[in-house]
């Protein structure tokens, strides 16, 4: 695989991680550097490990995850993405509902929802020459950076429309698992 192809693979695997970090960014108050920071490794870890494991499972299964991948990302994201806007609605604007931080448990669910795709990438990359090694850990620095950007852009948009934005973060989440299942429902 040349340097530009592994370049262009590793940011489109971090494209659907950006829209979720965005609608994370934008349900915190103000999230400090170091949160987005703690964002982006944290996706940036799993969405390296996923194309090894997809890698290893591409050299005995492929098509088990090739035919499950999109709906466990739509069933993950979806389920995050409701509990984020039931959330933004129940809570009313008060310094108690103000969310400083997301959990580890929460960041780490919807970082595996947007990495199944890295994972579908991993089985099909177990049929190419490539050192897989190298290709996760590309892609898991484009992650990191993406998704630390994205909670950065998300800070903006929270700044400018309050905790409306939990439900707009849930949105989007619940918007990249329909475009994660759409993609793979019209190649089919």
């Amino acid at each position: 695989m040349s340097p530009l192809a592994l370049l262009s693979l590793s940011f489109a695997m971090s494209t659907d991680a950006f829209a979720a970090a965005v609608g994370k960014g934008a349900s915190l108050h103000r999230p400090r550097f170091s949160e987005a920071l703690r964002t982006g490794v944290i996706f940036g870890l799993i969405e390296s490990i996923t194309p090894i494991i997809g890698w290893l499972l591409g050299r005995s299964a492929s098509t088990l995850v090739e035919n499950w991948d999109h709906w466990i990302a739509f069933a993950v994201l979806t389920g995050l993405g409701l509990h984020m806007v039931i959330e933004g609605c129940k809570h009313q604007e008060t310094p108690e509902a103000v969310i400083q931080r997301h959990s580890f448990i929460r960041l780490a669910l919807t970082a595996v929802g947007t990495s199944i795709d890295a994972l579908a990438v991993g089985v099909g990359l177990a049929f190419v020459e490539v050192n897989i090694l190298l290709a996760a850990g590309c892609i898991g620095l484009a992650t990191l950076f993406m998704v630390t950007t994205g909670v950065m852009v998300g800070r903006s948009i929270g700044s400018a429309f309050g905790r409306r934005t939990e439900v707009l973060g849930g949105v989007i989440l619940v918007l990249v698992g329909a475009f994660i299942l759409n993609d793979h429902i019209s190649f089919v």
